[in-house]
């Protein structure tokens, strides 16, 4: 039994950075995903963010091909689940270059500028002022 290389990238997303590292499932035996040194149900407890991390398997089709070890840390789940997406979808690009049309395609490549915006002096928030006083 040989150990591949496992391929490893990262994804970021708001404050949140993902590691991940892919290594091909042995015959017989379908992917696993762990995120955390946790299962990846029990760490993602809803269907819809369970989706979006499988999201660029489904794109490539290559389901329960390869075995993810994920690390992941900052942010809310929200943004820990964008970072590892992006972070599947790079290692798989590693896997086979000819991947990056199709996850380009839907975007998955893409790294999500948009970060919270900062307070600004004199301010009680980002954006928000103090209630103006006329008298």
């Amino acid at each position: 039994m040989s150990q591949s290389t496992p391929y490893n990238a990262t994804g970021r997303r708001k404050t949140a950075i993902a590691h991940a590292w892919l290594t091909p499932a042995e015959e017989g035996k379908t992917g696993r995903i762990t995120i955390n040194r946790r299962g990846f149900e029990e760490y993602l407890p809803t269907i819809q963010l369970q989706n979006t991390v499988l999201q660029p398997f489904l794109v490539t089709n290559t389901m329960n091909k390869y075995n993810v070890t994920i690390v992941s840390q900052g942010g809310g789940i929200h943004g820990q689940v964008g970072a590892i997406r992006m972070a599947i979808a790079r290692a798989l690009v590693m896997v086979d270059e000819a991947y990056r049309s199709q996850l380009r395609e839907q975007s998955l490549l893409t790294r999500d500028s948009r970060m919270k915006e900062r307070k600004k002096a004199g301010r009680p928030g980002a954006r928000k002022r103090f209630q103006f006083s006329k008298r």
